[in-house]
């Protein structure tokens, strides 16, 4: 098994995509809290933010668009034509012949993915911490590592869940566009949340309630529910998907 997940941390490390993910997630949030910093220590001046320890996490949403990358490609570069003097073969029938017992490969798959999301969010979440502190002093309480590590475990569940629609789709391109006009144009969990309380327990809203504390929904999750009703979604859409690809996909 850690052969396999070895194997699949190398292939996902080497798609050029995959490289483009993991500098977006690096560097957009970082760059978005220097950025917001003039405005932001206006608002915490004026008393126009509820909660300051919530500055630093807040940026960590565009960085979010990196992991979603990361588990899109993961998974659509399989379903991706070799070339065009095989019509219609793909790397999944190399993969399947490398490692043919399939709910294996996909616990390597995820594993890997979810090592190399970690490792992202980890030093995303501390770089753009680290940045806000010093930029904002004694206006922002220090980052409590407990929130670090529950911003870092929904960077990795995200990552995960998209991982997953992707493997039920089948078609990177759709299910990035989906993802990434939900998360940074408009997003429908949260246009939910004014029509029923209910819509705050859908996974990309209920996940963000493990480290933010402002969040503007009609409902207050604590961080341990938010974290195991996040989790739950992301196991029911593997389980889902793991059933469909062993049923499906040759």
């Amino acid at each position: 098994m850690v052969s396999l997940i070895h194997a699949e941390l190398r292939k996902l490390l080497g798609l050029p995509t995959a490289w483009i993910g993991l500098v977006l997630g690096l560097v957009a949030a970082p760059a978005l809290a220097v950025l917001n910093a003039p405005a932001a220590r206006r608002a915490v001046a004026d008393g126009l933010v509820s909660d300051p320890s919530d500055l630093g996490f807040q940026d960590l949403g565009i960085g979010l668009l990196g992991a979603m990358i990361l588990g899109v490609v993961a998974v659509s570069s399989e379903f991706t034509p070799t070339g065009d003097d095989i019509p219609g073969a793909r790397q999944l029938t190399a993969t399947l012949l490398a490692a043919p017992r399939r709910t294996r490969l996909l616990a390597a798959k995820a594993a890997a993915l979810s090592l190399v999301v970690a490792a992202q969010g980890l030093g995303t979440a501390v770089a753009t911490l680290v940045l806000t502190e010093q930029m904002h002093g004694t206006l922002v309480p220090a980052p409590q590592p407990a929130r670090v590590l529950a911003a870092v475990l929904y960077w990795t569940l995200l990552g995960l869940l998209a991982w997953a629609i992707t493997l039920l789709a089948r078609n990177g391109m759709i299910t990035l566009t989906v993802l990434i006009v939900n998360s940074s144009v408009v997003s429908l969990s949260y246009l939910l949340t004014k029509v029923t309380p209910w819509a705050a327990y859908l996974p990309d809203i209920v996940g963000a309630h493990m480290f933010l504390r402002g969040i503007d929904v009609p409902v207050r999750i604590p961080p341990v529910t938010a974290g195991l009703v996040m989790t739950a979604w992301v196991a029911a859409l593997i389980a889902i998907a793991t059933l469909t690809f062993h049923r499906r996909d040759a």
